[in-house]
């Protein structure tokens, strides 16, 4: 059975909306995702047509893990530790970013 890893990264927005076919752990809101952060914040420029929407969401930047689990940067770093997914030197940052990773 293969470990759990990181899979991409995600941002979650949080707009107090029940959404079907969510990670397990998010109860409202929507996760989107893409290969980088930024990939995932233009495809939120395509749902929203005018970003000061997003000023009343909460708005988490994190990854999606492979068991299908929303992570922020923080709560990934420990299981892209574990998975050995690093491509290079990890910075001593305390936080996970997706050029950690591919």
């Amino acid at each position: 059975m293969k470990s759990n890893r990181i899979i991409c990264s995600a941002v979650w927005v949080d707009d107090g909306i029940k959404y079907s076919s969510q990670p397990k752990n998010i109860k409202s809101g929507f996760v989107v995702c893409g290969r980088r952060h930024c990939n995932c914040f233009t495809t939120l420029s395509l749902i929203y047509d005018n970003p000061a929407e997003l000023i009343h969401c909460k708005v988490v930047q994190g990854f999606l893990s492979s068991e299908d689990v929303f992570l922020n940067r923080k709560q990934a770093l420990p299981v892209a530790n574990h998975a050995k997914q690093f491509v290079g030197e990890k910075l001593l940052s305390g936080v996970l970013i997706s050029e950690d990773l591919w």
